[in-house]
C-alpha cells in the first residue's frame, strides 16, 4: 500500500531533477497537478530540511542532503566500490578517463568516474543519466543483455541524432551490437559527444548476466593511436571485476 505524501515527495524530487535550472512552487504545482497550497508546504519543508535549495529567483533545486544520500547509495553498490581499485589502475595504465555505469529504468546511470590529468571535458558525471543507444557503456548493455531484453528496451527508445555520427537506424544499430558481442567490447565513435571516442566492456555477475559496464574515453585521435593496448587493459579489468562479482567463465 502506497503512502500519498511519500509519493508526492518522490515526484517532487524526480521532477526537479529534470530541471537543473530550478522550478518555482507554482511550476511544481502545475507540472504535478497538485494544489498550490499543499505544494508550498511540501516544498517548504524539504527546503528547511536541506533536501531542496532555493535561489534568488525563488526557484527550487535539489539540495545538499540529497548529494550525501546519493553518494551513500552509490557507495553501497558493492560492484562500484569493490571495482574502484581496478578502475583506478586502468586509468593509470591507459592515461584516459575511466567510467563505470549501471542500467536503471532503461537508461544508463554513471556511478564511477576516474579522471586523468589530461582528461577532456565531458558531460558524463556520477549520477547522470544517458541514453543507451549512443554511448559505449549503453551499447554494452544492449549488446550483452539477452536479445529479448534488448528488443524490449529498443521498443521504448527513440533513436534521436545526438551528433552527426549517432546511429539512428535500428537495423544498423542491431548489426553494430551483434558485432560487439563477437569482439567482446563496444565502441562509441563520436556518437554522443563530438571528438570523444569510447571503448566499453561488460561486467558479469555470478549468474552470468551483465551487472555493469566500464569504459575508457578520450579524444578520438589519441584513443585510436593506442586502441589495441586500451582494449587489452579494458578487457582484463572487466574480467577482474567480474571475478570479484562472482562470475566464473565457462572454459570450452
Amino acid at each position: 500500500m502506497s503512502v500519498k505524501s511519500a509519493e508526492r515527495v518522490l515526484r517532487v524530487f524526480e521532477l526537479i531533477a529534470q530541471h537543473p535550472e530550478g522550478l518555482t512552487v507554482k511550476e511544481v504545482s502545475d507540472l504535478l497537478s497538485l494544489p498550490q497550497s499543499s505544494t508550498f508546504n511540501l516544498v517548504g519543508t524539504l527546503h528547511n530540511e536541506g533536501y531542496l535549495s532555493q535561489d534568488s529567483l525563488k526557484r527550487y533545486k535539489l539540495g545538499p542532503k540529497l548529494i550525501q544520500i546519493g553518494t551513500a547509495a552509490m557507495e553501497s553498490l558493492d560492484i562500484s566500490s569493490e571495482g574502484k581499485p581496478y578502475l583506478k589502475e586502468l586509468m593509470e595504465d591507459v592515461q584516459e578517463t575511466v567510467f563505470m555505469a549501471l542500467l536503471s529504468d532503461g537508461e544508463l546511470v554513471y556511478v564511477v568516474k576516474i579522471d586523468n590529468n589530461r582528461s577532456i571535458r565531458t558531460t558524463a558525471q556520477p549520477g547522470n543519466r544517458k541514453p543507451l543507444y549512443c554511448t559505449g557503456l549503453g551499447k554494452t548493455f544492449l549488446a550483452f543483455l539477452p536479445k529479448d531484453q534488448r528488443e524490449q528496451l529498443l521498443e521504448h527508445i527513440e533513436l534521436l541524432p545526438i551528433t552527426d555520427y549517432t546511429i539512428t537506424d535500428k537495423k544498423v544499430l542491431n548489426d553494430n551490437l551483434d558485432s560487439f558481442i563477437q569482439m567482446g567490447y563496444a565502441i562509441d565513435d563520436e556518437e554522443n559527444e563530438e571528438g570523444l571516442f569510447c571503448l566499453a566492456a561488460p561486467v558479469f555477475g555470478a549468474k552470468g548476466s551483465i551487472q555493469a559496464a566500464i569504459s575508457v574515453a578520450g579524444p578520438k585521435e589519441r584513443m585510436l593511436k593506442h586502441k589495441d593496448f586500451i582494449v587489452e587493459r579494458l578487457l582484463q579489468t572487466s574480467a577482474n571485476i567480474s571475478f570479484i562479482a562472482g562470475y566464473e567463465e565457462v572454459k570450452r
